[in-house]
């Protein structure tokens, strides 16, 4: 207990000295015509992530060197596009770099096809940046975040452990300390790039653990939210005709806070809690995966067609 109480009081100093930092060298976030915001932001404040797990390794055990490995890379590309856009070969090459990192730490080389990797790669690749492109209101990548480790923690302490506790304990103080900044009517900074990949990054690990040691891929849904908007929301930029690669304000959270005045941590809640339901089903159901599966993905399908259709025919 005592060593997560000097765990948390350091990421706090440390998130507090990065707005130091970025005060200085005038890392912000400018709103624009896409923007969900209206003033002028700190950017960047998500690398006390990364900040977390440095510490879990510090503190505790150097458990996943590779993950490790690969986490550093992402984190520290990412954080070099927050302060300058880097070329996107540049960053996908390392995306792809640290993913294959993720993968040996993960023990996916060990007599898998190359098919399962590329497929794997392409899957987990995907994850990640949709998390990123996710994250575009206040609370809505800390409160959806924050209820995914939780949900990985009861599962890991009450059905079945496959990752160190202490890794989940962690990445959760982190992403609280992130929450006391961000999840607010007037956020004093946001995750950034360096923040939505690094926290994504750290799940797919996890996850990817849970789904190798149980043999369950069911246990995808505890992204389910975010997947379902993510992919429907690629569909319909499709069907428009539109480059899916440049931003927009099609998803629904977008929709909610932009279009239909929702207020921003009303609607990350929503998303939260929303998560937090279907994972509290995944975990009662366990005998009935594939069927909750999709019943779930069906009804969050349902309800982002008609929260569109009922926009869209205004």
């Amino acid at each position: 207990m005592i060593s997560y109480l000097i765990i948390l009081a350091l990421l706090l100093v440390l998130e507090l000295l990065y707005f130091k930092v970025a005060n200085k060298y005038n890392i912000i976030d400018k709103p624009n015509e896409r923007s969900s915001h209206t003033r002028i932001t700190l950017r960047g404040g998500g690398v006390v992530f990364y900040f977390g797990i440095l510490l879990y390794f510090l503190f505790f055990d150097f458990s996943y060197p590779w993950f490790f490995i690969g986490l550093t890379l992402i984190t520290v590309i990412s954080f070099a596009d927050d302060v300058r856009s880097v070329p996107n070969r540049i960053r996908l090459g390392t995306h792809i770099i640290a993913m294959l990192l993720l993968f040996y730490e993960l023990g996916l080389f060990s007599g898998v096809p190359l098919w399962y990797i590329l497929v794997a790669l392409i899957f987990c690749t995907g994850i990640i940046n949709a998390y990123n492109f996710m994250d575009g209101i206040n609370g809505i990548t800390g409160g959806y975040s924050l209820v995914v480790l939780l949900s990985l923690i009861y599962i890991n302490r009450m059905e079945v452990t496959f990752i160190d506790h202490a890794f989940l304990y962690v990445a959760f103080l982190a992403v609280l300390v992130f929450n006391l900044f961000n999840f607010r009517t007037k956020a004093k900074c946001f995750a950034g790039d360096v923040g939505a990949v690094s926290i994504a990054f750290i799940l797919v690990f996890a996850i990817g653990k849970l789904i190798l040691l149980s043999g369950d891929f069911a246990y995808i849904l505890l992204l389910a939210v975010y997947g379902v908007d993510s992919i429907l929301t690629i569909l319909h930029r499709l069907l428009l005709k539109e480059n899916i690669f440049q931003p927009h304000r099609k998803h629904v959270y977008q929709l909610l806070a932009n279009e239909l005045k929702v207020k921003h941590v009303v609607v990350s809640g929503a998303y939260s809690i929303l998560q937090l339901l279907i994972a509290v089903g995944l975990i009662y159901l366990n005998d009935r995966h594939l069927v909750y599966s999709i019943f779930i993905i069906g009804i969050l399908s349902v309800v982002y067609v008609l929260i569109k259709w009922n926009f869209y025919k205004r």
